[in-house]
């Protein structure tokens, strides 16, 4: 945390905007006019507003409020918002280039899993990022040498820490800084503070040991309890799942026959069959559906229900997982199934619940198949990327809108966002925060083995 984000990426940035210990960019010319400077702070602040939450908090316009920056801020902006916004404003591809492999390397790190050779990998690019660091910013020169603080030089070791201690999420800054956030109001005495610090970190430890001693986790919480969101519903089908409201009063009538052609699909029927099921199914559309699989999960907000406030941020793009059969153009051939990855606008949210009198028409055999939740989404017309640098981070580009799928609400995977990544152009930029723990992996089909 204080590494990179405090040090080094502050550092790269006062050395574009000429406001580093105040050397000019020398034999180079890597520094920013004022104006695209300026251009690349109000178009971070836009981005807040089609960013998640989830994300963390709302990047500020980084020209004009860069010292109210946090870590986290910078983390965001250094990951998601900068490698975008920064393309083609550099007056040479080098800079870029130097500063979107920082980014790759950032990335390596703290990946959920590292093997030894992913680590012997991170050590060679430090060094070779440390070098053209070097040429860059440092020139040879002497009078230079205030480029090369030890923060510079920390980076070599980095991957020594990595092998000695794990992956730099297991013990970086951040838990800390919020452990120091939570002992701040335990301070009563201005004269004696540590007696008060001392007082309580003794007491949540004495109560943390009764917790787990005695099994009393709820009972002796400190937070108040977590209760049902009123207006909520949760089906048994879907343990994962919450739908929020706002909820519709009245059964949908748009995108029948897409809902008719998933059904046609999960219990390969005919169309026919599917469409008489739904004609007599109960359809409720919701507008908010939280996952529950974790004490962090995602809600995703369908954009086709409900007022959204001018303030708020945009929760309706998702990244989705489907089968798709790759001879589904060759009818003589056998299907052969392989994931493909999806982003798309989260437009509708189906309750479908099927009456007892159509499972024999649709073949269910389970109790568990009758109470569908079904996601409405409008999938992403991916672009190629702008540039070589830009697709070694995985960045998704899109212009504008495809087709209509309806999928089931388990296939998304996680919530992204997305900003302009040109202000006066239509194309936009995908942020994916979700790594390798997230991706759903297919084993093949199930029915196979049991036959």
């Amino acid at each position: 945390m204080h590494l990179i984000w405090e040090n080094n990426i502050d550092n790269l940035l006062s050395h574009w905007t000429g406001s580093f210990k105040g050397l000019d960019d020398g034999m180079e010319s890597y520094q920013f006019p004022k104006t695209v400077w300026d251009a690349i702070g109000a178009a971070t602040a836009t981005a807040g507003a089609t960013i998640p939450s989830a994300y963390g908090a709302r990047v500020p316009n980084i020209a004009t409020h860069r010292s109210t920056y946090s870590a986290e801020m910078k983390s965001i902006w250094t990951m998601y918002i900068g490698p975008v916004l920064l393309q083609h404003h550099f007056t040479h591809a080098k800079y870029f280039n130097h500063f979107v492999s920082f980014v790759r390397i950032i990335n390596r790190c703290i990946q959920f899993e590292m093997t030894y050779e992913d680590i012997e990998d991170v050590r060679g690019e430090l060094i070779q990022w440390v070098q053209k660091y070097e040429e860059i910013y440092y020139q040879q020169d002497l009078q230079r040498l205030p480029t090369c603080p030890i923060t510079v030089h920390a980076l070599l070791h980095l991957a020594s820490s990595i092998k000695f201690a794990g992956p730099v999420w297991c013990y970086w800054a951040y838990p800390m800084e919020r452990y120091c956030g939570q002992l701040q109001p335990t301070i009563k005495s201005r004269r004696f503070p540590y007696a008060s610090i001392d007082r309580y970190v003794t007491e949540d430890a004495q109560l943390s040991q009764i917790k787990i001693t005695h099994n009393l986790f709820a009972e002796l919480s400190l937070k108040a309890p977590r209760i049902g969101i009123r207006g909520s519903c949760q089906v048994p089908e879907y343990p994962s799942c919450i739908l929020l409201p706002p909820k519709s009063h009245e059964r949908p009538t748009e995108h029948l026959q897409s809902i008719t052609a998933a059904i046609a699909t999960r219990f390969k029927v005919t169309i026919s069959i599917a469409r008489k099921a739904i004609a007599a199914s109960s359809i409720e559309e919701w507008g908010k559906v939280r996952r529950v699989d974790s004490s962090e999960g995602d809600t995703f907000r369908a954009a086709g229900l409900g007022i959204i406030r001018d303030d708020s941020r945009d929760a309706s793009f998702v990244r989705y997982e489907v089968l798709i059969d790759k001879n589904a153009h060759r009818r003589r051939q056998q299907s052969q199934f392989e994931v493909q990855t999806f982003y798309g606008q989260l437009q509708h949210i189906y309750l479908v619940r099927i009456p007892d009198d159509c499972r024999r028409s649709l073949k269910i055999k389970s109790d568990t198949d009758t109470t569908l939740i079904l996601a409405g989404i409008r999938s992403c017309k991916l672009d190629n990327a702008p540039s070589p640098a830009l697709a070694s981070l995985d960045v998704h580009f899109y212009t504008s809108l495809g087709t209509y799928d309806v999928i089931d609400i388990t296939t998304v995977q996680s919530l992204v966002g997305r900003f302009k990544a040109v202000p006066t152009a239509r194309q936009w930029a995908l942020v994916d925060r979700s790594g390798s723990l997230a991706r759903a992996v297919y084993d093949g089909d199930d029915d196979e083995d049991e036959d």
